[in-house]
């Protein structure tokens, strides 16, 4: 198995911290950590060059990690509503994904990218959603996103109301069978005539 060694330039999540010296996979490094500037490579101009400006990158990394710390403050507890097209069921006509989040966010007042929304699967059903946002390999915060069909519902669920499936129509086998029995002496009357 090929690996190829790299110098991270800043924290990459279950892989190290910044100047960690790590062995990944050749198109991970390839494909994700060189074009991001999340890494170079590590033959030894790149080792030196790391050493010689090692202060300024770390400088760097602190004052971006402060700022997102700073903003993490001021946007923490942030709640944005999606207004969805959903069945009678809860289920949404389509799905949430971390563009519409990431787009939603931003007209709330925090400006991020869908590469930021960290959402393990697209929501396809109506409800509150915690969805984490890093501001920063560091700094992460919480959104919730209520997804509704209306403002009014959003509003409802935001209160603590079950939305979905209306609890007043619950149908249940006895009233199944009940509507059978009823319809089958009607349906021979007209066979009848």
């Amino acid at each position: 198995m090929a690996v190829t060694e790299v110098i991270l330039l800043q924290r990459v999540e279950h892989l190290g911290q910044m100047g960690d010296l790590v062995r990944v996979k050749p198109g991970y490094a390839r494909n994700f950590l060189l074009p991001t500037g999340k890494a170079i490579r590590a033959n030894a101009a790149n080792r030196e060059r790391f050493e010689h400006e090692r202060a300024q990158l770390e400088a760097q990394n602190i004052k971006r990690r402060e700022e997102a710390e700073r903003l993490s403050e001021r946007m923490d507890g942030l709640s944005v509503i999606l207004i969805r097209q959903a069945g009678d069921g809860g289920n949404l006509y389509g799905s949430v994904s971390t563009r519409d989040i990431s787009q939603t966010v931003t007209e709330a007042g925090l400006t991020i990218s869908r590469q930021q929304v960290s959402l393990p699967h697209p929501i396809k059903q109506l409800g509150l959603y915690d969805v984490q946002v890093a501001l920063h390999p560091e700094v992460t915060i919480s959104v919730r996103v209520n997804v509704a069909r209306s403002a009014e519902e959003a509003e409802r669920q935001a209160r603590g109301e079950v939305i979905g499936i209306d609890t007043d129509d619950e149908i249940t086998i006895e009233d199944v069978a009940a509507e059978a029995e009823a319809e089958a002496p009607a349906a021979e009357e007209t066979a009848e005539a």
